[in-house]
């Protein structure tokens, strides 16, 4: 558990790099509150301030104006648990011990809303956890939760269920009847109101009209949208009529990948070649979700606006994970490349944080979602934690020209929908660096010049010593699990699928 300190004495948290930015905190009369809004299988590039004219995104747009988009975000493990679990404990993949898709630990050393209560923070969370057990708080005081259907722990119903029930009893919530996971797309099927996104946005509406505590909030908005079914109310799809639609991004080397079935025959399909216009109307739907989940997002902001709160606000929108929405002909997520792996990724800092940066500007250095616990943690005043591998964001965000930070960030995701097709990955948002450790096969993608990594640079001579460099960061970054992995600054193949890692901790029963 974290100690805490002075509230606001965070120069001395962050020594010399960050000492100037907090000159205006030192005399703050209490901590930010703390809200968190992340989304669902959202993509890096799906908002307008990411430079997509096709989303409308008004709402997230502004915020990114009075905050700063982080333009080389990304998820350590492009599917929803290990994603999330690295947003809970500050951890990689490896050190919080899931490398792929399965249930998340009971408990951890350390968890996000655990540390903030810790540090005297009211805390709630509301919309999607996908924890395991369903019901753990980890921290928070309260949960509301909307588990898209899931029910994993004995006799749960999810909040949003529950209340489905009080207002439509004898109605099936899941009336448009698309599956989870499908790429298949129709408007909403009931009254918009019943909508699990309207449902998430009300509940946070009125959980920061109705706070009335003088401690600071800590408040997770999770929202299950934009991840599939892409089922917006029709008045929402509306707005994309005549909006041009991106097409799917195809890599020379995506040709010769294995496909599976048409979607009419298997719609949740991972890899499949259905044409322009599916990809479009799968991605126009797509967007109009992240609108439909937009307009609640403004609600929320104008709650914090009309309550005196905004201002007093460390505010951060995320998502756990990309949407591969055709690219590559892939679908879902698990894949290294950017429509699955890059993420959105907006901070927007309480009044008085003293900064170099101008409003709105971007912010290019490599993070991820393990890099919020210890900015929040160091925003509340609390001592930094020595045992995590996120680093806090604060003085990027005072835009400190000599802040340490690190040269790559790593990702990475073991075999899920396909056989042999665990990878581990490094990459700035610049160069990209892709190791099959199942079969040894890699790719080099220079995302400057080829963004939608259409070219596998490892066999040009161009690109013969960043290989060689990228190949012993590899080495090097694999090198602590072992001889299965990495041998004298070598990666080894390892025909082994590993979904937890040593390090996943134990429950009761097994220590």
């Amino acid at each position: 558990m974290i100690k805490t300190r002075n509230l606001f004495s965070l120069g001395m948290a962050t020594g010399a790099f960050a000492s100037a930015a907090f000159t205006a905190y030192a005399a703050a009369p209490r901590q930010p509150h703390v809200i968190l809004i992340m989304t669902d299988q959202q993509r890096g590039d799906a908002l307008g301030c990411a430079g997509n004219e096709a989303v409308l995104s008004p709402n997230l747009d502004r915020l990114a104006a009075d905050g700063h988009l982080f333009s080389n975000a990304y998820t350590a493990a492009p599917s929803s648990t290990p994603g999330r679990a690295g947003l809970l404990t500050g951890m990689s993949p490896w050190h919080h011990g899931m490398l792929g898709y399965g249930r998340m630990a009971p408990e951890y050393p350390h968890e996000m809303p655990r540390e903030l209560a810790a540090l005297g923070y009211r805390t709630l969370g509301i919309g999607k956890m996908h924890w395991y057990p369903q019901m753990s708080l980890r921290g928070f005081e309260y949960t509301l939760l909307d588990e898209s259907g899931r029910e994993e722990d004995p006799n749960f119903k999810s909040d949003y269920r529950k209340w489905f029930a009080t207002q439509a009893f004898g109605l099936d919530p899941d009336s448009t009847h698309i599956g989870w996971n499908d790429h298949t797309a129709r408007p909403y099927a009931l009254p918009e109101r019943l909508h699990p996104t309207v449902w998430t946005g009300d509940r946070a509406v009125e959980a920061i009209r109705g706070y009335s505590s003088d401690r600071p909030l800590f408040l997770k908005v999770s929202f299950a949208r934009p991840h599939s079914p892409y089922d917006a109310p029709q008045r929402v799809i509306d707005m994309y009529k005549g909006r041009d639609i991106p097409e799917a991004v195809i890599g020379e080397w995506a040709e010769a990948l294995p496909l599976d079935t048409l979607p009419d025959a298997h719609p949740s399909a991972s890899r499949g070649n259905y044409g322009d216009e599916y990809v479009r109307n799968s991605k126009r739907n797509y967007y109009a979700s992240i609108t439909f989940i937009d307009e609640q997002i403004g609600r929320i902001v104008d709650e914090l606006k009309a309550r005196g709160m905004y201002d007093d606000a460390l505010i951060v929108f995320v998502s756990d994970h990309g949407d591969a929405m055709g690219d590559h002909h892939m679908w879902r997520k698990t894949y290294p490349y950017e429509g699955s792996a890059a993420i959105p990724f907006i901070v927007k800092m309480p009044a008085g944080f003293d900064s170099a940066l101008e409003p709105g500007a971007a912010i290019e250095a490599p993070v991820e979602l393990r890099d919020l616990l210890p900015t929040f943690v160091e925003a509340a005043g609390g001592e930094a934690l020595a045992d995590i591998d996120g680093m806090s964001l604060l003085p990027l965000l005072a835009g400190t020209p000599a802040a340490p930070w690190r040269k790559y960030i790593d990702s990475e995701h073991t075999t899920c929908y396909q056989a042999n097709y665990g990878w581990v990955m490094l990459t700035d948002g610049k160069i990209k660096y892709i190791w099959f450790q199942q079969t040894g096969d890699e790719q080099l993608f220079d995302l400057t010049a080829d963004p939608g990594e259409t070219r596998n640079l490892t066999a040009d001579k161009k690109y013969k010593s960043k290989l060689k460099e990228m190949r012993a960061a590899m080495a090097a970054h694999l090198a602590e699990r072992g001889p299965e992995w990495s041998v004298d600054g070598h990666t080894v193949i390892n025909p082994k699928r590993v979904l937890y890692s040593p390090n996943f901790p134990k429950s009761t029963d097994d220590k």
